[in-house]
């Protein structure tokens, strides 16, 4: 029996994989699943590389055999490809890029109480008549998929405007060509009307990959999508590392969307390496948005991405009238008199309006005005969210709680705590007050906490048992409710103010998509913009609904400050208990930074937060031009330096947040 040595790659923090011995009689592939001993234990890994001879080993030390060779199709070929590329333009350790696609207990067999049913879609079934714009676009998209070659598309729409029934399309044809699809969603909140109206095109669910379902659930489902089986798979971004092996299309629904952005362990944003995906698997990909991000829409006037652009609302409806409320002409109060009158008006009609404020809770901070003390959490530099239905004070950094105390804990003396600002909570308790018959309910994160309360909460708003829905962004984000004709927004001013590269970009988006709620069919619709600047540029764009005009001077103010889509940024962020060791740490970055000029260096200063779950930040921000390498520039300055073991560092390429 000869011994052949093979590499196996480990899901863990590792940044190479291991060299094994096995059975030179058997057949080993790259992909194909293995258990080992790691670190003493026994774990499920993956054949990195072709088996090689004795040789080729340079390491000259004991060499453990693999324990077992897992009955389980190969990762297929093109998926190792695109984890190692990940990894690569990540920086990220190859192991935690493996972990993304192979959890252990995914091979585990177990007993299966409830067995996961695969439904076959029926192409014969529910196709409805397409738009002139929709079925150009669907056709564009077909081509593709019928030529089995990359093409990003741009599927620009104003909301509205059936984007879904353009994709739906283009599923329909992948599968008729026996490929697999992939559709990746920002936030669960979205998922249920899509999958309602998957269900009415294809007369069965598609398989649905996010953090909701069980760990049963995504055994099998990661099974059945290695064994081809899983024809269309829905999901969160996370959902774009399954191990597919007949991939036709990929459909990034919402593609400007932050939540896209994955913040910890393996940071990466999943738009752009699905894009990369793509290009490895050869196949379109089709990015939708009402509002698409600056860096797709240049890629579009590049040539590199192409734009399809649908214009007319779906069926007719016309877009709401958009009108802004000077807040500095209106007495004190969260609430204006116009909106107040025309939310009256809308409901005498027996419809719907819907207020939006980006804020959870009842108020952002609590003072007391006795003494000026201020309620900040223990473990972060924030102050405490006030959430006045469970009686407490909340930190939405780290989870921190504390009951809402009966006294100042200063000073000592009571009834001086005060709440500052609104939150959706304050707003609920001033429309109880002025609409004291209106059936009202709040709808945030908080309150939408699985998929049953989210069916249940659609279920009630187009039964018309809700006659003013008052919440957050997941509100803002891609539901149809036909009986919404007013909405107002309680401060569009919140975000336009920051450090943040991208705060303009972000209030737009979320602004447009928040107008886009009004009138979805029949029954025009409004919009009110409480603001204290209707004089702003962004929001004279809202108001004239000239999104191309704000685009280009967004892009022309990047352009001119070499910011990205026309540079290339990435961020190190130093975090440590100690918070000596992390700012030594940080200024010792900053002195071995290599004096060049094509990278700049920004910092090393602390972190906008700068504290945060108990440890101290420190933050260093590179800029180059977008032909420069930054991944390699910085593996050649860290390489040689020793970081403490106290200190935790953590390297985000092409950055979406900068707190």
């Amino acid at each position: 029996m000869s011994t052949q040595f093979v590499s196996i790659l480990i899901p863990t923090a590792v940044t190479r994989p291991f060299t094994y011995g096995y059975d030179g009689s058997l057949t080993l592939l790259p992909g194909q699943l293995v258990a080992v001993s790691f670190r003493n234990k026994s774990v499920t890994g993956i054949v990195w590389e072709e088996p090689k001879g004795s040789e080729s080993i340079s390491y000259k030390g004991k060499i453990k055999p693999i324990d077992n060779i897992l009955d389980f199709p190969i990762l297929p070929p093109n998926h190792l490809i695109f984890l190692q590329r990940v990894a690569d333009y990540n920086l990220a350790p190859l192991g935690n890029v493996l972990r993304l696609t192979l959890n252990p207990e995914f091979t585990k067999e177990k007993t299966t109480r409830k067995k996961l049913v695969i439904d076959v879609p029926n192409l014969t079934g529910n196709k409805i008549s397409l738009s002139d714009e929709q079925a150009i676009a669907a056709d564009e998209i077909g081509q593709y998929i019928s030529q089995n070659s990359f093409q990003p598309f741009i599927l620009d729409g104003i909301t509205g405007s059936g984007k879904t029934e353009v994709y739906l399309e283009s599923i329909q044809r992948a599968l008729e060509k026996g490929k697999q699809v992939l559709v990746l969603l920002p936030e669960i909140a979205l998922t249920t009307q899509w999958l309602n109206r998957f269900e009415r095109r294809f007369g069965c669910a598609p398989l649905q990959w996010h953090s909701n379902i069980t760990p049963s659930q995504r055994r099998q489902i990661w099974q059945a999508v290695l064994k081809g089986d899983g024809q269309v798979v829905v999901g969160a971004r996370s959902a774009l590392f399954l191990p597919f092996p007949n991939l036709g299309l990929i459909i990034v629904d919402e593609e400007h969307d932050g939540s896209f952005k994955q913040e910890e362990q393996v940071i990466y944003n999943g738009r752009d390496m699905a894009v990369m995906r793509s290009q490895i698997e050869k196949i379109p990909i089709v990015l939708a948005s009402a509002t698409p991000s600056l860096e797709t829409v240049q890629n579009g006037i590049n040539g590199r991405y192409r734009t399809l652009k649908l214009r007319q609302r779906h069926g007719g409806a016309q877009l709401p009238t958009i009108r802004a409320i000077d807040m500095r002409q209106q007495p004190k109060g969260w609430l204006s008199p116009p909106l107040i009158s025309m939310t009256q008006d809308t409901l005498l009609k027996g419809e719907q309006v819907m207020f939006f404020l980006n804020r959870r809770g009842y108020a952002p901070l609590t003072l007391c005005r006795g003494c000026g003390y201020r309620f900040s959490c223990l473990n972060c530099e924030t102050a405490l969210v006030e959430h006045r239905r469970t009686g407490s004070l909340h930190c939405h950094h780290c989870g921190y709680q504390q009951p809402f105390p009966q006294e100042c804990p200063d000073c000592k003396q009571k009834d001086t705590l005060i709440p500052c600002g609104p939150g959706v909570e304050r707003i609920f308790e001033l429309v109880q007050k002025f609409f004291p018959s209106a059936r009202a309910k709040i709808i945030t994160s908080d309150e939408i906490t699985c998929v049953t309360k989210l069916q249940e909460l659609l279920r009630q708003i187009n039964d018309s048992e809700i006659d003013i829905l008052i919440g957050t962004q997941i509100l803002a984000k891609g539901h149809h409710f036909p009986m919404i004709t007013l909405v107002g927004v309680i401060d569009a001013d919140l975000g336009l103010s920051g450090g943040d590269l991208r705060c303009g970009e972000k209030t737009y988006q979320l602004l447009h998509q928040v107008a886009g709620r009004a009138g979805r069919e029949q029954r025009p619709g409004t919009v009110l913009l409480q603001t204290y600047q209707p004089e702003h540029p962004l929001m004279q764009a809202i108001i004239k609904q000239e999104r191309e005009a704000f685009v280009t001077l967004e892009l022309e103010d990047r352009q001119a400050h070499k910011m990205p889509p026309f540079g290339r940024l990435a961020a190190l962020t130093l975090s440590s208990t100690n918070s000596d060791a992390v700012s030594q740490t940080a200024r010792q970055l900053g002195l071995s930074f290599p004096q060049q000029n094509i990278v700049q260096l920004y910092g090393p200063t602390p972190a906008p937060l700068a504290y945060v779950r108990g440890r101290h930040r420190w933050r260093l921000l590179l800029k180059a031009d977008k032909s420069i390498p930054l991944q390699r520039y910085i593996q050649q300055w860290l390489a040689p330096l020793k970081i403490p073991s106290t200190v935790q560092i953590t390297i985000d390429i092409d950055p979406y947040n900068f707190i």
